[in-house]
């Protein structure tokens, strides 16, 4: 028989543990620890307090915190399951996983397809201290606040903090395409949306701004095509954008991924950007470097992106007044040879 109290065996540090090194109360190990306020600690004994928890590799226990609080450390992030692979996406999250891993807070994220299945479990599960998703609608709102999530952030929201701030992002986006084109010559443009169900409000909320934008310089709005990410599909586009009259001369494409695929169709048709059609994407994409011609496009710093919307929802949590907006520079044009 084999005893897993054996002298190899490794036991987890308590609290108790902790009090004992530092020769304090156990909860002063708790008030110190949990940083609760209106306690009146020396910060010498503190400071013993937080060299013994590291000398003991001392961790809380997460189910004891969300037994108490009513919630874990987790943050959960829907993602939506049918979302394309997106190298701006994924780096948002990377960094956004680190901004929230400062303040002691853990990502989560989560595959969902919207009305295939319920939360319940997941919420019963993690007891997630906040939620961030994409967008929900009213039902998906009222069940979260049922499970006694307080916490509900979405990047394409309404009255939301992060939302508000992503709005502002998709106007520069939009206002930075358009300049450069219009910088360049061009007169009459196209919008170029991809085909993907997801997308499509996303897709909607920045083609408004490029009207706002289109109509900022005296140009008619954009004339807009759905584009499949086929080469065929993308030259069909490309025909009815050079028919009209007058034809259109450059495109804004929501993204680099349906950008590339009007490269494919300009090659498709014989023709080439930009002598007769220029393009430009966003997100700045590894790939559309490498493409014949370059892909200009927008670039758009992640990092900053998810520095805010960390400090917004640990701001949110504590019921905070929301934070400063960071300044320009959250997007950058990237000029290549495709306008």
């Amino acid at each position: 028989m084999t005893s897993r109290q054996g002298r190899g065996a490794a036991r987890r540090a308590t609290s108790v543990d902790v009090a004992r090194e530092a020769g304090v109360s156990r909860a002063t190990v708790s008030y110190v620890l949990n940083d609760t306020p209106h306690q009146k600690i020396p910060e010498a004994t503190r400071e013993r307090v937080r060299e013994a928890a590291a000398r003991l590799r001392y961790s809380p226990s997460a189910a004891a915190r969300a037994l108490s609080r009513g919630h874990s450390d987790i943050v959960l992030a829907l993602q939506p399951a049918e979302l394309p692979p997106h190298e701006q996406l994924d780096a948002l999250i990377e960094h956004f996983a680190d901004a929230l891993a400062d303040t002691g807070l853990t990502l989560l994220t989560y595959p969902w397809a919207r009305g295939r299945r319920t939360l319940d479990h997941l919420w019963r599960s993690v007891t997630p201290a906040a939620v961030i998703a994409f967008q929900l609608d009213d039902d998906e709102r009222t069940a979260m606040r049922e499970a006694g999530i307080t916490v509900i952030m979405e990047l394409f929201g309404v009255d939301d903090p992060l939302a508000r701030w992503v709005q502002s992002i998709e106007h520069d986006i939009a206002r930075t395409q358009v300049d450069a084109l219009v910088a360049t010559g061009h007169r009459r443009l196209g919008y170029a949306v991809p085909a993907a169900p997801r997308l499509q409000h996303e897709a909607e909320l920045r083609l408004h701004h490029t009207r706002r934008a289109c109509a900022a310089h005296g140009l008619p709005d954009p004339v807009v095509h759905t584009i499949p990410h086929t080469p065929e599909a993308a030259a069909e586009a490309i025909a009815d954008w050079l028919r009209q009259d007058p034809a259109v001369t450059a495109v804004c494409a929501y993204n680099d991924i349906t950008a590339l695929a009007l490269l494919a169709g300009l090659r498709l048709n014989g023709l080439a950007a930009p002598d007769d059609l220029a393009v430009i994407g966003v997100y700045d994409i590894a790939t559309a470097a490498l493409t014949d011609p370059p892909l200009s496009t927008i670039a758009i710093d992640s990092q900053a992106m998810a520095q805010y919307a960390a400090t917004t929802l640990l701001h949110c949590l504590r019921g905070a007044q929301e934070p400063k907006q960071p300044g320009p520079g959250v997007t950058r044009l990237v000029t290549r040879r495709s306008t």
